[in-house]
């Protein structure tokens, strides 16, 4: 059904009947008029595109000024408002012209007056003083013609439509801004829920391990000394085994609550899981470091009242002491106390004990590997493999990540979670992160439009001209961006956040996917990523391993994937090695999926093989594999 012609209310308003009668023929069509009209369509093919849509004109007449405030109040309320009001300035008796368009215009701020006078007591600016807007204010001189006044109306209706529609748009814009704005509260609401979910310990509501790394890291790159502290309850699992959970639960809350009032404002204390502390300290030296750890161990060594059990406390902490100009790796840091700690027990519990080398036979184990690495390349002991990522629905392949292997001739098989950091160390990355891009886009053209995603290292990402050096590789692979994507850490863009929201705003630019990897094990948030140009967020497998055993596993995930959406991101969930993990992530509407129960990283050859056929070949089972990615 075609919508009817719009149409236009104009109110006459003038003492003289005559006057009225000439305004009635003038808008009366002749039958010239129409035979003309005839005749251009059939010349012009009916209207020009550019013409007005066809209007209607409802004509009513009132005498007197009274009479014409009256109508307008009922138009107005009756929602059929007058577009145009044609106001002869002379009406004895009564109120004259100026003084009805006035009280019209108070009634109705939005009609079009025109002021009809062949003589006036009043100028056009002592009616536009008490009638304006200028802009909704016109004049027409008696005697008037009928083009002229019916030209007049039409353009003035048209406008007044026009009017209307915009207001229309405008309110419907409004409304839908006050939804948005309602929706970025919730958003807001949700994400600092997960936030706190994600960074807070619920049996001691203490900071959690994740809360930790991510102070350690701010810590770990400032100019300045700090000690870092690992405590551990000597014989917690004989207390839970012998007086019950509840009661080891209730000790490890009591523990929390000492060690936090003993640090003080100027530390940090976290529960890093099970019986085990994490706290920063500020100290200048060594000495000064274990000092502060020694009243730390006599603080939970005293005698204590557990649910009326008398329980006698006792802890052991590893320390190290962190100095220079910032830089050093939190993971590395946590990993030398975790061994000064394992050197106090071995010593008989209770005590303190600093680390030094000598406790890190990894450090040689690490240049060994440095050395090794510099001929893994030369020597063809590189392998990269692929990992299918699949939509969740269809299971479907879309893609594959590019997983790096070293089949080391002296140390075996070595995973990438060996040796990538010490090649960060190094200039290294930037050799290997070559080698993995030319080996992945050779292996891209052999697939029919999927795309390989590959990560890159803080360092790569730091790279200067990194852009350029990633279109001239797809250039000369002859593969298009888009079929590129990169995946990088929340590391990688929160050191500098401005450069590197320039620099993924310059790749996406150029077409290439980007992917936020390990996304919830970092410090980021979605409303800070929300300035960054990504594609994707890539959920560690720590979630999603952990979504069927921790409610609060299990909250992260679902609330990832809900904001993530709100804000048009895709999500691929990593690690996914049961069906009950791929049904639960479908269920929360995790839009892609990757893990050993859809297949285990394989060859280019298998996964070009794949890639052709469109599809996983089955559901593979949980595998263990010390180098998985």
């Amino acid at each position: 059904m075609e919508p009817a012609d719009p149409i236009a209310r104009i109110l006459i308003v003038d003492d003289d009947p005559a006057v009225h009668e000439s305004y009635r023929m003038s808008f009366t069509p002749s039958a010239d008029k129409a035979a003309l009209a005839d005749l251009a369509a059939q010349l012009f093919d009916d209207v020009a595109a550019d013409e007005p849509p066809p209007l209607r004109l409802d004509l009513s007449h009132v005498h007197q000024g009274a009479e014409a405030v009256a109508a307008v109040e009922r138009s107005v309320r009756d929602g059929a408002q007058f577009a145009v009001a044609f106001i002869d300035v002379r009406m004895p008796p009564g109120i004259d012209g100026r003084e009805t368009a006035r009280r019209i215009r108070s009634i109705d701020p939005d009609i079009q007056i025109v002021i009809v006078t062949g003589y006036s007591d009043f100028s056009p600016a002592q009616v536009a003083q008490v009638a304006g807007p200028p802009d909704r204010l016109f004049y027409i001189a008696k005697p008037f013609t009928a083009d002229e006044v019916v030209q007049t109306a039409t353009a003035l209706s048209h406008r007044w439509l026009a009017d209307r529609a915009l207001a229309e748009t405008r309110a419907a814009l409004a409304a839908k801004i006050d939804e948005l704005e309602d929706q970025a509260r919730e958003l807001a609401a949700n994400e600092s829920k997960a936030i706190r979910l994600a960074n807070r310990d619920p049996l001691t509501g203490a900071p959690n391990r994740l809360a930790f790394l991510r102070i350690l890291s701010e810590q770990a790159r400032r100019p300045g000394n700090f000690a870092m502290a690992m405590i551990d309850l000597d014989r917690f699992k004989l207390i839970n085994d012998t007086l019950g959970h509840l009661v080891g639960d209730e000790l490890i809350r009591t523990i929390c609550t000492i060690l936090v009032d003993r640090v003080g404002t100027d530390g940090f204390v976290a529960r890093l899981g099970g019986d085990e502390f994490g706290v920063l300290l500020h100290a200048d030296t060594a000495d000064d470091a274990v000092m502060r750890c020694e009243r730390l161990v006599r603080a939970c060594s005293g005698d204590l009242q557990v649910f009326g059990h008398p329980i006698h406390g006792a802890a052991s902490i590893g320390v190290v002491m962190v100095s220079g100009e910032g830089g050093r790796e939190s993971v590395d840091v946590m990993r030398r106390a975790d061994l000064a700690l394992n050197e106090a027990k071995r010593s008989g519990r209770g005590v303190v004990r600093l680390f030094d080398d000598s406790m890190d036979e990894s450090i040689r184990f690490r240049r060994r590997i440095e050395e090794g690495l510099t001929q893994a390349i030369a020597n063809h002991e590189l392998a990269l493999l692929y990992q299918p990522i699949v939509a969740h629905d269809t299971l479907a392949i879309v893609g594959f990540e590019g997983l790096l292997r070293w089949n080391s001739p002296d140390h075996g098989a070595i995973g990438p979670a060996t040796f990538m950091p010490i090649a960060e160390e190094s200039n290294l990355i930037h050799d290997l992160g070559d080698w993995v891009l030319d080996t992945a886009l050779a292996c891209l053209a052999e697939w029919p439009g999927h795309y390989v995603s590959v990560n890159f290292s803080p360092r790569q990402f730091r790279r200067q001209n990194f852009v350029g050096h990633l279109v001239e590789k797809v250039q000369r692979a002859g593969v298009s961006p888009d079929r590129l994507q990169i995946e990088i850490t929340e590391t990688a863009i929160f050191d500098d956040a401005e450069r590197a929201a320039d620099t993924l705003y310059r790749l996406r630019q150029m077409g290439f996917r980007i992917a936020l990897d390990d996304f919830g094990t970092g410090y980021s948030s979605l409303y800070n990523i929300r300035k960054f140009a990504l594609d994707c967020l890539k959920i560690d497998r720590s979630f999603i391993d952990g979504m069927g055993r921790e409610r609060e596993s299990a909250a992260i995930v679902h609330s990832i994937i809900h904001l993530a959406r709100a804000l048009r991101l895709q999500v691929i969930a990593e690690g996914v090695e049961t069906e009950q993990q791929l049904q639960a992530l479908r269920l929360a509407g995790c839009s892609h999926v990757q893990g050993y129960y859809l297949s285990r990283p394989v060859d280019g050859a298998a996964a070009t093989e794949m890639a052709r056929d469109g599809k996983v070949p089955g559901a593979a089972q949980p595998a263990v594999d010390p180098a998985r990615p």
